[in-house]
């Protein structure tokens, strides 16, 4: 099959494409960067050069091809841009690709969602996948969509470094012994490229989950990784998490974000339907992911 992949050559892009090609697949990569062209040409994928904020390119890129996996993305700094709505940008990249979708004449998407994506409000940062699904949601009903729904990315845990190395405490506003689900990037690409061979069937949903850990259960075991069996997870009240966050130069709107999404962890809120819908945990555990964040840890 002809399959478009966007997000570039990221964690879940890079071993997605190279799974779809060794596949047998036709894989166009799309990616802002020229000079990512001759390393997705290396992968045996074309290359296709732009933005996901041109409606346009995306139509033109789609055009001709079977199957289309979507995310959507900004440069890291974005948090730290008081010029941005990250929600709102984001989700007009939703509207894009909705525009492209119809346009080009594809049938058949993968899109990458989110947990939490269920929730109208209370969910902070993750509004857009909401906002998204719903957008999509909107085609027509010839087009088939999955949504990947994935849980919290395990390399969302190298922003704990900071405050390890300064204060040897984990710090959130939340905290405790209820376990919540993380995921690999490599079980997601698994995962997706998984479904793409699969039938299409209207609209479908499907959560990705690698493990199901507490907080207290993540700080113990990165800390017996790193060599600080004292580690410990601090939970510290929402306006003190939000006002730390804006202390080191985050937009203030995207710290509420960052607040409300990890107030809605507590009491198990932001995962009601992945508890409903739990699917079977796939390979990469906690303790796994635990030797990578050692690395990281030690070179930083």
């Amino acid at each position: 099959m002809k399959i478009v992949v966007t997000g570039s050559l990221g964690h879940i892009g890079k071993p997605l494409t190279q799974a779809l090609v060794q596949k047998g697949h036709s894989v166009t990569v799309i990616s802002s960067k020229a000079e990512r062209q001759a390393e997705i040409e290396a992968l045996g994928a074309i290359a296709a050069i732009g933005t996901m904020e041109d409606a346009h390119f995306l139509t033109e890129t789609f055009k001709g091809n079977d199957i289309v996996y979507t995310m959507v993305t900004l440069n890291s700094d974005s948090d730290f841009d008081k010029d941005i709505d990250v929600v709102a940008v984001l989700s007009q990249i939703g509207n894009n690709y909705k525009q492209a979708i119809q346009e080009s004449g594809i049938k058949r998407v993968i899109h990458l969602s989110s947990i939490g994506a269920h929730m109208k409000k209370g969910n902070g940062m993750l509004a857009f996948h909401y906002r998204i699904e719903q957008t999509l949601n909107q085609l027509p009903e010839d087009v088939s969509i999955k949504f990947m729904r994935p849980v919290g990315f395990y390399y969302n845990m190298f922003a704990f470094i900071p405050t390890i190395k300064s204060q040897n405490a984990i710090i959130s506003n939340y905290g405790g012994d209820e376990k919540e689900p993380w995921v690999s990037p490599l079980d997601i690409a698994e995962v997706i490229a998984e479904e793409i061979e699969k039938p299409f069937n209207g609209r479908e949903i499907r959560y990705i989950a690698s493990d199901e850990v507490s907080p207290n259960e993540v700080a113990q075991t990165l800390g017996e990784a790193i060599g600080q069996a004292d580690l410990k997870w601090l939970a510290i009240p929402d306006e003190q998490f939000k006002n730390n966050l804006i202390a080191i130069g985050m937009n203030p709107q995207t710290a509420r974000g960052f607040m409300e999404m990890n107030g809605s962890r507590r009491g198990g809120v932001l995962y009601e339907d992945y508890a409903r819908n739990k699917p079977t945990l796939s390979k990469t555990r906690l303790v796994d992911f635990a030797k990578q964040f050692a690395a990281v840890y030690r070179q930083q």
